[in-house]
């Protein structure tokens, strides 16, 4: 291992580090509830959620930093599966909703961890079907 391979996976780390942070803190304004007051505050239901979509956002960025040419593109993978998985979340909230009358948002602030794992593990399963594609 070398001087550049070391700094490339620092910097690569980093860049990664910082993209998962922000597309957290995006994941949030979608939400009806403030995602890390509700942590902050010892809902598990959210907890599990976050630590699932970051699970899912770190797998994507894996695949992506795997199989892409430069850092720039497998950043960009990473934003587009995000993009893809967030309007695959809102249609299967609406569906769910419409269909179910199962609220993933409310039942989530309420502190339902069944409602948290299930939406959670709605952006795990997408990431695993997602960075197949890569």
């Amino acid at each position: 291992m070398d001087l550049q391979t070391l700094t490339a996976m620092f910097v690569w780390t980093v860049a990664g580090a910082v993209l998962l942070f922000v597309l957290m803190f995006v994941d949030s304004l979608f939400t009806k509830y403030r995602d890390f007051e509700e942590v902050k505050n010892g809902n598990m239901a959210v907890t599990a959620r976050m630590i699932l979509k970051l699970i899912a956002q770190g797998y994507i960025l894996s695949g992506s930093i795997a199989t892409a040419y430069s850092l720039g593109v497998a950043l960009l993978y990473s934003v587009v599966a995000f993009v893809i998985l967030l309007i695959m979340e809102a249609i299967v909230r609406v569906l769910l909703r419409q269909w179910a009358r199962f609220d993933l948002d409310e039942g989530t602030q309420q502190g339902k961890l069944g409602y948290g794992l299930f939406a959670g593990t709605l952006h795990l399963v997408g990431a695993f079907i997602i960075t197949a594609c890569f």
